[in-house]
């Protein structure tokens, strides 16, 4: 599955991956299609997973269908933030989780970026 960021031909990757019943959802970044990032980083982990879920669907498979996530962030300040917004995002669904500090990012204005895996069950 593709998106319509520029990375995937500049570094040379799906935003998502079918196997069977594995999806897995690649490092995804708070940018619009315009190529703009808010710079608050409720809005950028709200951007991560509705770019995440909409390559779930194009995959087949739904939020409901997670079973792992991981967050990279910046700051260990902006934890409480993305760990809100996970929180909103999955409800009960409660998949295993992730969430790494990290040195950088590929731009400096994202303060964080996503990965997710599903199980699409059969039937």
């Amino acid at each position: 599955m593709s998106s319509s960021s520029p990375f995937e031909d500049l570094i040379g990757f799906s935003r998502a991956v079918r196997v069977g019943a594995h999806v897995f959802v690649a490092g995804t970044a708070p940018v619009w299609p315009d190529g703009s990032c808010p710079d608050d980083v409720v809005l950028q982990a709200r951007r991560c997973w509705e770019v995440a879920e909409a390559a779930l669907h194009e995959a087949g498979a739904s939020l409901s269908d997670v079973v792992r996530t991981r967050m990279f962030v910046m700051s260990v300040d902006d934890l409480p933030a993305v760990r809100d917004v996970h929180r909103e995002v999955f409800g009960r669904i409660r998949p295993v989780a992730t969430m790494i500090a990290v040195a950088g990012m590929l731009d400096p204005r994202w303060k964080v970026e996503i990965e997710a895996e599903a199980v699409v069950a059969s039937g």
